[in-house]
């Protein structure tokens, strides 16, 4: 009831501007540049944890662009919320742009094949052929942060993602598989050690989620990267559950098999990815360093993560 009243009142009641607070304007032409208004990039953040995917972010944290944050997240401003999905969607754009899908290949700037789903990936990160859709994989808050709040706000933001990358062309739909299986502590004050091992095994994807990441490139997604610890934890949650997919896919299959003399038929488990290889026939898939997750999308990340060509 509380999230149905603030749309609402969302709707009746003079806005003010998520970033400076001007009347009669959801977000000021000002606010509006400061957040999207520059290209989405990869980011890197310092230290980098192990296991962190490639992620991209569209705006540098700070200002106006906290302050939109915060007033979606903590101030209930569900007006700001296809804003804020509009522009995760350019930082999931900028990704699967760069996701070379050729021989399993890592990050580059070519279009390749989809060995999931044989769909071709164009140079702007568009698929052609059968429709492979880009699933948006959101870092789940807790359940009481979202009762306090009334709302998740990246579950929010992630389906107005998603349906401005449909909009515009790219199949994608949101695969919120990803709970939280313990509490963990305010991360506010933690150093980045400290974040890691405060996440560290936290998360894990929903019983029968791992069917749900199926077909098509995955990209996590979350308003803010700080230290980059809870996009870490999700990674590995979701590559955990694709590798114990592919796992009982495999001893499926070769109980299947014995006996009968079929055709030899194997799992590729290096990529963690259900795409199975038939003897002689080779098969490109998504690979980042031996793993299947893409990247991850941000809306904003601290401004020393935007400086990746640091010695």
């Amino acid at each position: 009831m509380r999230g149905w009243w603030r749309d609402l009142t969302d709707l009746v009641l003079p806005a003010e501007c998520g970033g400076c607070g001007r009347p009669r304007t959801v977000l000021c032409p000002e606010c509006r540049a400061a957040l999207g208004g520059a290209a989405p990039c990869r980011v890197r953040p310092v230290p980098e944890p192990p296991g962190l995917p490639f992620v991209y972010a569209a705006a540098r944290y700070g200002d106006e662009v906290r302050a939109v944050l915060l007033a979606h997240k903590e101030r209930g401003a569900l007006a700001l919320s296809g804003l804020l999905g509009g522009v995760l969607a350019g930082a999931v754009r900028a990704g699967v742009r760069q996701a070379s899908w050729s021989g399993g290949g890592a990050f580059g700037t070519g279009g390749g094949v989809d060995g999931a789903t044989g769909a071709g990936v164009t140079g702007d990160g568009r698929y052609g052929g059968p429709a492979a859709p880009v699933l948006l994989v959101p870092v789940p808050s807790g359940r009481g942060a979202v009762r306090a709040r009334g709302h998740d706000p990246v579950r929010r933001i992630a389906l107005a993602a998603a349906r401005e990358l449909r909009r515009t062309g790219t199949p994608a739909r949101v695969a919120a598989v990803l709970r939280q299986r313990r509490a963990v502590a305010d991360q506010s004050g933690l150093t980045s050690r400290q974040r890691l091992d405060n996440v560290a095994g936290a998360l894990a994807v929903a019983p029968g989620g791992a069917r749900l990441l199926e077909g098509g490139p995955v990209v996590l997604v979350d308003d803010l990267m700080t230290t980059g610890a809870s996009l870490t934890e999700a990674a590995r949650a979701v590559r955990e559950a694709r590798a114990d997919a592919v796992r009982g896919a495999a001893d499926g299959g070769a109980r299947g098999r014995r006996g009968d003399g079929a055709r030899d038929e194997r799992v590729s488990v290096v990529y963690g990815s259900g795409t199975r290889e038939r003897t002689g026939a080779r098969t490109a898939v998504p690979k980042e360093g031996g793993v299947d997750v893409i990247c991850a999308a941000v809306i904003a990340a601290t401004p020393d993560s935007f400086e990746i060509n640091r010695n």
